[in-house]
């Protein structure tokens, strides 16, 4: 195991540096000049646009002004918009109001969706299995700001249940907008479920211990169950990091002050560093899910060897 977390460590390097490079590379090639965007209608000096042009390297070369990005990377420095605010400080402030965001809505996408997929899996060609592949469809057919939309309407307004926008109600506040974050997820997760579990209990090792007199539920939970979930913890960890980084509009439609509507104006107002730097952090958490995925394969499926 140790041989393998140190070899996975390895590969994280090069798709580290890959992928801030794309995105580096991606969002400062979008036409126009940031600069000059500042002052809107009004032109700003010559003198001026040089010098904040030398000041955020726009006139280096790409891999010149990438190098010293990730140098200031790795002392923490993740740069500063053009408006003089550090981006560190945005990330302080947004980040913790997503990650609540992400990590509540990834709650219910587990707990809803796998108890949704094991139940339609167990009782295949039932009126629930056909209630849950149904329902998933319905969910998966309709874009999320409709969702999101419907959501306010009905539980907000209409039966008052939960608050409609905002953070004011605390904890409160998250539940609605998570429900609609994790919908689409939830869907994918208890489908996965349930047509994983329907195939393998449809092996021969469920025949061969069932024939033997194994309970029923310890052939489900101990042997269908842990290999029906490799595929699903890989959607998960998967998904982790895109609750994160597809918050946009779900906050934009609540008005949660979040990363996903930092982001968005962020691009708007051609702020790369901001851009950049979030986007950065959003890379992390999907390497870090991916390895913990890895990790968490040596304990489903004991098949699976490290050495």
């Amino acid at each position: 195991m140790a041989r393998y977390l140190a070899r996975r460590l390895l590969q994280i390097i090069p798709v580290f540096f890959g992928a801030t490079f794309l995105i580096y590379a991606a969002v400062y090639s979008i036409p126009g000049d940031p600069i000059r965007a500042l002052a809107g209608d009004r032109p700003l000096p010559a003198s001026t646009i040089e010098a904040l042009r030398d000041e955020f390297n726009l006139d280096d070369p790409l891999p010149v002004q990438y190098a010293k990005y990730i140098a200031g990377l790795f002392r923490g420095d993740f740069g500063q918009s053009f408006r003089g605010r550090e981006v560190s400080e945005i990330l302080r402030q947004r980040f913790p109001v997503t990650i609540r965001l992400g990590l509540l809505a990834f709650a219910i996408e587990v707990v809803i969706g796998l108890l949704a997929g094991l139940l339609a899996g167990l009782r295949r060609g039932s009126f629930l299995d056909n209630l849950v592949l149904v329902s998933t469809t319905f969910v998966i057919s309709i874009p999320i700001f409709v969702l999101g939309f419907v959501a306010q309407l009905v539980l907000g307004v209409r039966f008052g249940l939960l608050p409609v926008a905002g953070l004011r109600e605390g904890w409160v506040s998250y539940v609605l907008p998570a429900m609609v974050l994790g919908s689409v997820s939830l869907a994918y997760a208890a489908r996965l479920t349930r047509t994983s579990l329907v195939e393998n209990l449809r092996a021969d090792y469920v025949r061969t211990a069932t024939a033997k007199g194994m309970p029923r539920r310890r052939v489900v939970g101990r042997h269908a169950l842990r290999n029906s979930l490799i595929p699903v913890v890989t959607f998960l960890g998967v998904d982790l990091g895109a609750l994160m980084g597809g918050a946009i509009i779900t906050e934009g439609i609540f008005n949660i002050p979040g990363i996903g509507r930092e982001v968005f104006v962020a691009v708007r107002g051609q702020e790369g560093t901001i851009v950049v730097g979030i986007v950065t952090a959003l890379v992390m958490i999907f390497i870090f899910s991916t390895l913990l995925v890895d990790i968490l394969y040596a304990f489903l499926d004991p098949r699976i060897r490290y050495e």
